[in-house]
């Protein structure tokens, strides 16, 4: 009897020890892993349960890939995949594709200076150019290689995000917000937009003045080029407006002492002129003035492949959402109708929305948008660390 006693006694001191065991290796193993998802099958969006999403009719959305902390920019590569800068965790992840499903996210690049602008090289789908806050580099994606820094950035004060993109001129434009809320800069490269090589070589400014145009796009109809742009803080709820400029080579957009459309920021600068400083041709105005404090990001135009009549040519711009009003704006998708010309044929009105909620929670924080032909949409949500996808239901 004693023995049988002792003998159980054995067994559950060893089964106690295996479970320890295999609780602490199992976290030991768990805590070295990468994040990876294995995408979402019931597709929800993040916290709609009580207001949902509303989005333009005809169109679906979707959750399509999650924990991205912090997502920012997204680059797709040669083979479908994307690239997704989370500069609040220093990393730059791959979201893997397969039949159009999420299957793995791998934080790839990890230990990096706030990398914001992602693009990828338009002769070679399998190099992806980072651009941290300091510096752009580039790396293959389809084989081993170094990262090799290819441009030196200013970095230091405010507005970190260094947004980059392949022109249709094929040289490498990057955006550089100004250092401060208001201020006479004394590097020529902060507030502007500069253009290179796809080497680095031949680093030259395009236009200057722009406060903080943290994203741009080219029209496909006349291969203008077409940038967001914040206006400065501490002037009011409804000042100044933020912006859409269609930006030209040479051009100066007016920032610190001008804003909107051609308006004289006197709060700011007080000097006397002999005339006015803010008028073309020495300072550019404004193309289409956003309700201020709306935090304009991602724009792009819409194609005709896929995507309904009544959608060709026009604007989606996500508004990332305001901070520092009393009532809060943004935090959605805004199209804007616009005609073959560019011409803005309508008011400005939502496409989606539903992010911000009646009694003023935050539900998502909308930031690049990627489009593509076949009536697909992608949206990179830095607070809810997701990417949604927009589907188009029906053609007219």
């Amino acid at each position: 009897m004693k023995r049988e006693v002792l003998k159980l006694a054995i067994l559950i001191v060893l089964a106690v020890v295996l479970l320890i065991l295999a609780f602490t290796l199992g976290n030991i193993f768990r805590s070295n892993e990468p994040p990876i998802s294995d995408g979402l099958s019931d597709n929800q969006l993040p916290d709609t349960s009580a207001t949902p999403i509303t989005i333009g009719a005809g169109f679906s959305i979707e959750t399509f890939a999650k924990d991205l902390a912090g997502a920012r920019v997204m680059a797709r590569d040669g083979f479908g995949n994307f690239w997704v800068s989370q500069p609040s965790e220093g990393r730059v992840s791959l979201v893997t594709v397969e039949e159009g499903k999420v299957t793995r996210v791998d934080p790839v690049f990890r230990g990096l200076n706030r990398p914001h602008g992602l693009a990828i090289d338009p002769q070679n789908a399998f190099l992806l150019y980072i651009a941290e806050t300091d510096k752009i580099s580039r790396v293959p994606i389809n084989r081993d290689g170094p990262m090799e820094k290819i441009a030196d950035l200013p970095a230091g004060g405010g507005h970190f995000t260094r947004t980059i993109a392949f022109g249709p001129d094929d040289r490498l434009y990057v955006s550089i917000g100004s250092s401060c809320n208001v201020c006479n800069e004394d590097d020529p490269r902060r507030a502007a937009i500069y253009s290179m090589e796809r080497d680095g070589s031949d680093f030259r400014p395009v236009a200057t003045g722009l406060r903080n145009a943290v994203f741009f796009d080219w029209s496909y109809i006349d291969g203008r080029m077409w940038a967001t742009e914040m206006g400065r803080d501490n002037l009011g709820d409804d000042l100044p407006p933020d912006e859409i400029n269609i930006v030209e080579e040479g051009k100066n957009y007016g920032w610190p002492i001008c804003y909107g459309k051609n308006i004289h920021d006197t709060n700011f600068d007080k000097n006397t002129y002999i005339r006015n400083p803010c008028e073309e041709p020495f300072e550019m105005p404004s193309y289409i003035n956003i309700e201020a404090h709306s935090a304009p990001l991602g724009l792009v135009f819409v194609p005709e492949e896929g995507w309904p009549e009544e959608y060709w040519y026009d604007l989606f711009v996500a508004y990332h959402g305001s901070w520092n009003r009393s009532v809060p704006t943004g935090y959605k998708i805004a199209r804007i109708p616009l005609d073959d010309k560019g011409r803005k044929t309508g008011p400005i009105e939502d496409f989606i929305s539903g992010w911000l909620t009646a009694d003023g929670r935050v539900l998502g924080r909308p930031v690049d948008i990627l489009l593509e032909p076949g009536g697909m949409m992608y949206i990179s949500d830095d607070h809810s660390g997701v990417i949604y996808k927009v589907t188009v239901d029906r053609l007219d």
